[in-house]
C-alpha cells in the first residue's frame, strides 16, 4: 500500500480565498459561506490558507481560525486541506497540529519563501515536515511564488518520502509536470492542470488525480469535467473543458499572471460581481475595482454559460444574470467558443 492509497484526494479543488471585510477585518460567516457554495458547485475538494487564501497576511492565529471554520462549513462533505507554508519550521509543524485538532484530512506546503533552499535543503525540510506532522502532507511547487522550482528527481523522491501523500505541481511547464506524473503516479496524488483536451488524454494514459484551482471562479465547469471523466462521458469532459478554459484564460496567463491586476485580488474582485462572498485583500494587495473585473471577464463568463450555470443553481449574479446586454446561453455548446487543447491556463492555489 502506498501513502496514495491512505487518502482519497482527487477531482477539483478550489483553493478558496480568505474573506477580509472592507476594514480588513477576518471575515468568518463569509468564509463559511464560501465553502458552503463550493460544495453547492460540487467539488471534490477545498484547499484554505493557501496562496489565494493569503496565508502571508495573516497571523497565525487568525489562519488556525481560518482552518476551523472551514472545517466546520464543510462537516465532512469533500476533504479540507490547509496551507501551513511558512519561513520556520517549528510554526508550519504548529499549525499541522491546529489543522488536525479541527478535523482537517492533510496540509500543504511551499518550501519556506525567500530562502531559495537547495535540493539537499528542500528534501531535508519536507522530510522533517512529514515526519512532524499529524496529517498527510502535499507537496506544493510554486516557482512562481517561492523562486524555487523543485526538480523531477526531487519530487521524485518526496514521493517516496512517509507521509508526504501528494504532489501539486504548479511549475507551468507542460513537459516537466509529464516527466513528474510519469515517475510518480500510483506512489502520491498529483494535482495539476488537467482540465483541458490535452489533460483529458493525460488523465486516460498516464494517470493524474486532480486540479487546485485558485479560487474556484469556473468550479461548476471544472467539477462537472472530473465527473464526466470518472464516468467515461468523454464529449462532455472536452465540452466542460472548453468552458472552464474560457473562464480561467480570462482572469490568468499561462505562467499564473493576472489579466487584469494581482490573480488573487482579480479572484475578489469576480466573487463580488457575481455576488459570492470573497470578500476583500490585505495589503500589499490592493483593491480591483468591480467594474474593472466586470468589464474584463462578463463576455467570456457570459459565453461560456457560467452565468446561465449559475442562475439555473439560484446564484444570481450581482450584475445581473440577464438584460444589461448579458447573453446567456444554454447547456449546449457554445458557438464559438474553442477547445483549447493544451494545459495553458488554470489558477494557482
Amino acid at each position: 500500500m502506498t501513502e496514495r492509497d491512505l487518502i482519497a484526494w482527487r477531482g477539483y479543488w478550489p483553493a478558496s480565498p480568505t474573506p477580509f471585510d472592507s476594514a480588513g477585518a477576518l471575515d468568518r460567516p463569509a468564509l463559511k459561506e464560501t465553502v458552503r457554495l463550493y460544495i453547492d458547485h460540487g467539488v471534490h475538494g477545498i484547499l484554505v490558507n493557501g496562496t489565494t487564501g493569503e496565508w502571508w497576511a495573516q497571523s497565525l492565529p487568525e489562519r488556525e481560525d481560518v482552518a476551523r471554520a472551514a472545517v466546520d462549513a464543510a462537516r465532512g462533505a469533500v476533504p479540507v486541506v490547509v496551507g501551513v507554508t511558512h519561513y520556520l519550521l517549528d510554526e508550519s509543524v504548529r499549525l499541522a497540529h491546529s489543522a488536525a485538532e479541527a478535523g482537517a484530512s492533510g496540509v500543504l506546503s511551499t518550501v519556506p519563501p525567500y530562502v531559495h533552499p537547495t535540493d539537499r535543503e528542500a528534501l531535508h525540510w519536507y522530510r522533517q515536515l512529514a515526519a512532524r506532522s499529524p496529517l498527510p502532507v502535499m507537496v506544493y511547487n510554486w516557482p512562481r511564488g517561492v523562486g524555487v522550482d523543485l526538480p523531477a528527481d526531487v519530487l521524485a523522491e518526496l514521493a517516496r518520502t512517509e507521509n508526504i501523500a501528494a504532489i501539486k505541481e504548479s511549475s507551468g511547464d507542460e513537459l516537466k509536470t509529464l516527466a513528474v506524473l510519469e515517475r510518480v503516479a500510483g506512489q502520491v496524488r498529483f494535482f495539476a492542470r488537467f482540465v483541458s483536451r490535452r489533460g483529458l488524454a493525460v488523465l486516460r494514459e498516464l494517470g493524474g488525480d486532480g486540479n487546485i484551482d485558485g479560487g474556484g471562479v469556473g468550479a461548476i465547469f471544472g467539477s462537472g469535467f472530473y465527473d464526466a471523466v470518472w464516468s467515461a462521458d468523454y464529449p462532455r469532459a472536452r465540452d466542460l473543458a472548453a468552458r472552464y478554459q474560457a473562464v480561467s484564460g480570462a482572469l490568468v496567463r499561462a505562467d499564473y499572471s493576472g489579466r487584469f491586476g494581482s490573480p488573487v485580488a482579480q479572484v475578489k474582485a469576480v466573487m463580488r460581481v457575481l455576488g459570492q462572498p470573497g470578500g476583500f485583500v490585505r495589503p500589499p494587495l490592493l483593491e480591483v475595482a468591480d467594474s474593472v473585473a466586470k468589464a474584463a471577464v462578463e463576455g467570456a463568463l457570459a459565453g461560456s454559460g457560467l452565468l446561465a450555470e449559475l442562475a439555473a443553481r439560484g446564484g444570481q449574479p450581482a450584475w445581473g444574470h440577464s438584460g444589461q446586454g448579458l447573453e446567456t446561453p444554454g447547456s449546449e455548446t457554445t458557438p464559438g467558443l474553442e477547445t483549447t487543447p493544451g494545459l495553458e491556463t488554470g489558477c494557482g492555489s
